[in-house]
C-alpha cells in the first residue's frame, strides 16, 4: 500500500500545479536542466550495458528488452540535454527538444515485449533480434543528432511547432507502460526480489513522465518534475541492481526458461592428470605458476569455439556448449574445443616435461539449465546425467586425450577415433561405449544428435 501511495504522488503533484498555476513557478536554470539530465541518461546508459551484458551471457530474451528500453530512454535524453539554450545551438529546434517523449515512448515497447515469456529456440531468436534492434536503435539516435544539428527538416523549426506530439506519445506510451508494470507485477508476486519492484517502479513512473512531458510549460515546476521522475525511475532500477547480490545481479528478471529451462547440451571436463602428487612435492607458488600457464592456455582455447566456462576449481575446468540454446552444433564445437585445448597446453607441457597434462572428457545429452545457491554463492549452470557422465568420463580419459561419450560421438559427422571400450563408471548402472577422438576432418559440421 505504502508502494502504490508513494508512485501515485507524482500525478498528484503534477495536478496541484497544473491546477493552481501560482504554485507552479518559473525557474529558467539552464545549467541544472543540462546536469539533470545528462546525468540521468548517464544512469539509464549504464543499467541498458549492465542489462545488455547479462542478458548476452545468459541468452534471456526478456532481458535484452529490458536493455533495449533503458537504451532508448538513454539516447534521446542525451539529445535532450543537447538541447539546453547555448550548448551546442543558440536555441533549440524541435528535433532535441520532442527527443526525450520518442525515447521514453520507444522504450515503452521494449518494456511491453520484455513481459513475453519465450523458451527454447524462440527465446534464442529473440535475442539475435534484440542485437540487431541495438544497432537499429544506435543508427536512429546518430541520425536523430545529426539532423537536428544540421538543422534539417522535419526536425528544424521551433519547438512549438511540435507541441502536439508528446501528447501524441504519452496516450499508447503510458498505456504500454502500465500494461508492462501490471505483467511485472504478476513475476513480482511469485519472485518477491527487489529488483523486479524496481523495474515495476519504474514503468509506472516513466509513465507519468509521459503525462507531465504532455501537459508542463517549459521551465514551470510541472515541468521539472518529469525530469526529476526519470532520474528517480532509473535511480530505482539502479539501487535494486545494487542491492542484489553481485553473482547474477539481474536474476530476478530471467525468464523461466533461464532458470529452469531443458536443453540439449555438451559438456566438457578437464583436469589435471596428477595434480594431487605434483601439489605435494612442490610449493605452493609453483603449483599457482603452473595452473595459471596452463589455464592461460586452455580457456582462450575452448571459448574460442564458443564454450562457456561454468568453473574453474583448482586444476578442473567445466565448459558448456549450447547453454543459451543457440549452438545448434555443439557436439561439434565441444569437441574441436577440447582437442585445441589440448593443443594449445601440449606447447605449456613441452616447456615443461614434469608438469602434469589435461585430460578431457566430453558428453553429450539432455540437461536442465539452473540457478543454484542465493546471496553469497550463486551459480547459472547445467544439471543432470549428462553432466555428471561427461565428468565421469574425462577421469577415465588418458592424459593429453579427449574423450568422448557415444551421444557426442554419432554427433561428429568425420572424425578419427580409437575405442576406449566399454566404461565401468562410478553411479552408472550399464558401461558406458567411450571413444578417443584423435582428429576432425577439415570443413566438418555438425547439427548436434538427433532430437529424442
Amino acid at each position: 500500500m505504502a508502494t502504490a501511495v508513494a508512485l501515485a504522488l507524482p500525478v498528484a503533484g503534477l495536478a496541484l500545479l497544473l491546477g493552481v498555476p501560482r504554485l507552479d513557478l518559473h525557474w529558467g536554470h539552464q545549467p541544472t536542466h543540462f546536469w539533470l539530465v545528462l546525468g540521468t541518461a548517464a544512469v539509464s546508459a549504464v543499467l541498458a550495458y549492465a542489462t545488455g551484458e547479462a542478458a548476452g551471457r545468459r541468452g534471456d530474451a526478456r532481458l535484452s528488452h529490458v536493455s533495449l528500453a533503458f537504451l532508448a530512454s538513454a539516447g534521446f535524453l542525451g539529445l535532450h540535454a543537447l538541447a539546453t539554450p547555448g550548448i551546442l545551438l543558440a536555441a533549440s529546434n524541435v528535433g532535441f527538444v520532442v527527443a526525450t517523449p520518442v525515447g521514453v515512448a520507444i522504450g515503452s515497447l521494449f518494456a511491453l515485449r520484455s513481459t513475453r515469456d519465450v523458451s527454447g529456440s524462440a527465446a534464442a531468436t529473440e535475442v539475435v533480434r534484440s542485437r540487431r534492434l541495438r544497432w537499429a536503435l544506435l543508427a536512429l539516435m546518430l541520425i536523430w543528432a545529426l539532423v537536428s544539428l544540421a538543422g534539417l527538416p522535419p526536425l528544424d523549426g521551433p519547438p512549438t511547432e511540435a507541441e502536439t506530439l508528446p501528447v501524441l506519445l504519452a496516450v499508447p506510451g503510458m498505456a504500454l507502460y502500465a500494461l508492462a508494470a501490471w505483467r511485472y507485477a504478476q513475476l513480482w508476486r511469485a519472485r518477491r526480489q527487489d529488483v523486479l519492484l524496481a523495474v515495476l517502479a519504474a514503468y509506472l513512473l516513466l509513465a507519468q513522465a509521459l503525462l507531465a512531458m504532455a501537459l508542463a510549460p517549459t521551465w514551470q515546476l510541472s515541468w521539472w518534475e518529469w525530469h526529476v521522475l526519470l532520474l528517480i525511475a532509473f535511480g530505482l532500477v539502479a539501487v535494486g541492481a545494487r542491492r542484489s547480490w553481485h553473482e547474477e545481479r539481474f536474476a530476478a528478471l530471467y525468464l523461466e526458461d533461464t532458470t529452469s529451462g531443458h536443453r540439449e547440451a555438451s559438456v566438457l571436463f578437464a583436469d589435471l592428470q596428477g595434480f594431487t602428487a605434483f601439489s605435494e612435492r612442490h610449493r605452493p607458488e609453483e603449483v599457482t605458476a603452473m595452473l595459471n600457464a596452463y589455464l592461460g592456455a586452455a580457456v582462450p582455447a575452448v571459448t574460442r569455439h564458443g564454450g562457456d566456462v561454468d568453473r574453474i576449481v583448482g586444476d578442473a575446468l567445466m565448459v558448456t556448449f549450447n547453454k543459451r540454446g543457440d549452438q545448434p552444433d555443439h557436439a561439434v564445437r565441444a569437441v574441436r574445443a577440447g582437442l585445441a585445448l589440448q593443443e594449445a597446453t601440449r606447447e605449456v607441457a613441452v616447456r615443461h616435461p614434469q608438469w602434469p597434462r589435461f585430460r578431457v572428457g566430453i558428453n553429450t545429452g539432455p540437461t536442465s539449465v539452473s540457478l543454484l545457491g542465493t546471496h553469497g554463492g550463486r551459480t547459472h549452470t547445467l544439471i543432470g546425467d549428462t553432466v555428471n557422465t561427461a565428468s565421469r568420463i574425462e577421469g577415465r580419459a588418458p592424459a593429453g586425450g579427449v574423450a568422448v561419450g557415444p551421444a557426442t560421438l554419432a554427433a561428429l559427422p568425420r572424425a578419427r577415433t580409437s575405442p576406449l571400450g566399454p566404461l565401468e563408471l562410478k553411479g552408472k548402472a550399464a558401461p558406458v561405449e567411450a571413444h578417443l577422438v584423435l582428429a576432425l576432418e577439415p570443413g566438418a559440421e555438425g547439427t548436434g544428435p538427433p532430437a529424442g
